[in-house]
């Protein structure tokens, strides 16, 4: 993949869904933190989560309380595959993933460059009867 801009680590920045009214939610909250990392290689994987998830009180997560689990499981996003580059989309192809429904899938992000930072766009979609776009913003490391 020569002359590929997305190659290497970039840094959460934020990530904002906005509904057809132009209302704006963080749906990881205003202080998550995350990293996303495209390789020469054609692969790629995300991590992101909330700030301030409980500490499980044992050293071993599949020992931890069930809340903590659930908590642990809905601040969290991570997934990997490899990645397609078209004209104004990249395309993630989930091979693994903290969400099982996610394995298969193919996530397609519209995505633009200024200077430093890349945008990806998630294709809008319904939520509770409300039509939402998702943005994330990252900064390269």
């Amino acid at each position: 993949m020569v002359d590929n801009p997305f190659l290497g680590s970039w840094r959460f920045v934020s990530f904002i869904y906005e509904d057809q009214d132009g209302n704006i939610t963080h749906p990881f909250g205003e202080d998550a933190s995350g990293y996303i990392m495209y390789g020469a290689d054609g692969y790629m994987q995300v991590a992101l989560m909330t700030a301030n998830r409980p500490r499980f009180e044992s050293e071993r997560f599949r020992n931890g309380p069930t809340e903590h689990k659930a908590a642990a499981f809905d601040g969290y996003l991570s997934y990997a595959g490899p990645y397609t580059i078209g004209e104004d989309t990249v395309t993630h192809h989930v091979e693994v993933a903290w969400f099982p429904n996610m394995v298969g899938e193919d996530n397609v992000r519209a995505y633009k460059f200024d200077g430093n930072r890349l945008r990806l766009s998630v294709p809008p979609r319904i939520v509770e009867g409300v039509e939402i776009t998702g943005h994330l913003v990252w900064e390269k490391v």
